[in-house]
């Protein structure tokens, strides 16, 4: 059997064996400790005879040619198209997830799912015009070996990588990941540890400390925090957010965006606009240079933060008119933040 294990499946990097056939994954922050034919948190990385695979790795169960605004990202080549690609899984158990039919499978039948080798994903992304390919929908954190060896053979053909994750990884891995990643955009789904441990069973620390590392390591970030009514959309919290924002750096780019009744949320009301609103005005009046509201039409325009006229017309995801001289905004010169 772990021939046959072996044969189909991706030894997982990032973990330690030790006693008893147990293993220590520190791919996430959770930094499971595994036990012999069980599997970590995410579902998808499993310890058979004291080796932890990565079970997940090639069997893509989602792949679209999507708008970069989508992600959302905003600041990074605005207007292009990113090949965006999931495996099963995740490491959070967010009760609003709206993806929640492939993050939270259990017990999936990784066998039965098309597998695609890293070159197929790179030449389907190159022949589509795509300017990235974006691992996204679930979290590419746990189908990280799968991401690294498609991003590795992408940095060579020229296409950009990005990750759309929770931040909940290890500074292992954003290490290993660094040299090919160009651009992430990354959910601070609150400002308390109590959410992150009762709404989506994490902490809050290591998404921080993600974070600021992805920053200090010169990989383009923007934030989104879905605003869910009564949990995470009090001024005070927002604040916190702006404030942690603005003192690592007022250029990041942050998404306020409405949340949708989903999953095991669905008697949840939907986030008034006047609350999106709300987070806005506490944004800039933190002196953040890019704030915007999402999952509302008409909300999407980027406005130069020196001479406050709008660079890029966008509605939803279409890009509408781009008035950018390179990386310059053409009417006052001002460089603007982001990779165009």
């Amino acid at each position: 059997m772990y021939h046959l294990i072996k044969k189909i499946c991706k030894e997982a990097l990032l973990y330690n064996k030790i006693e008893d056939l147990k293993t220590q994954c520190f791919l996430c922050a959770h930094k499971c400790l595994i036990a012999d034919g069980h599997f970590g948190i995410c579902n998808v990385r499993k310890n058979i005879g004291g080796t932890l695979y990565a079970l997940s790795y090639g069997r893509v169960i989602s792949a679209n040619i999507d708008p970069i605004e989508k992600k959302p990202l905003f600041h990074f080549l605005p207007g292009s198209f990113s090949y965006s690609i999931a495996t099963l899984g995740c490491n959070f158990r967010c009760g609003f997830c709206q993806n929640w039919q492939l993050s939270q499978e259990k017990e999936a039948n990784f066998e039965s799912i098309n597998y695609v080798v890293p070159s197929e994903i790179v030449a389907s992304a190159l022949k589509s015009g795509c300017l990235s390919i974006s691992y996204t929908y679930t979290e590419p954190t746990i189908f990280f070996e799968y991401a690294q060896d498609i991003a590795k053979l992408a940095k060579e053909k020229g296409l950009k990588n990005v990750f759309v994750t929770n931040g909940y990884m290890t500074k292992e891995a954003i290490y290993e990941l660094k040299p090919y990643l160009d651009a992430a955009n990354i959910d601070l789904k609150a400002f308390s540890d109590d959410f992150y441990k009762k709404i989506c069973g994490g902490r809050l620390s290591p998404v921080l400390d993600s974070i600021r590392l992805m920053h200090e390591l010169g990989i383009w970030i923007e934030l989104t925090t879905l605003l869910v009514p009564g949990l995470n959309d009090s001024k005070e919290e927002l604040t916190q957010i702006a404030e942690f924002i603005a003192g690592l750096d007022k250029t990041i780019p942050w998404h306020v965006s409405r949340f949708h009744p989903d999953y095991k949320m669905t008697d949840n009301i939907p986030t008034p606009i006047e609350t999106l609103k709300l987070a806005k005005r506490v944004g800039e009046e933190n002196d953040l240079h890019y704030v915007y509201v999402g999952n509302v039409a008409g909300e999407e325009n980027t406005y130069c933060y020196n001479c406050k006229k709008p660079v890029i017309k966008r509605f939803v995801f279409d890009v509408l008119e781009n008035n950018l001289d390179g990386n310059k905004c053409k009417y006052c010169n001002v460089p603007l933040n982001g990779i165009y």
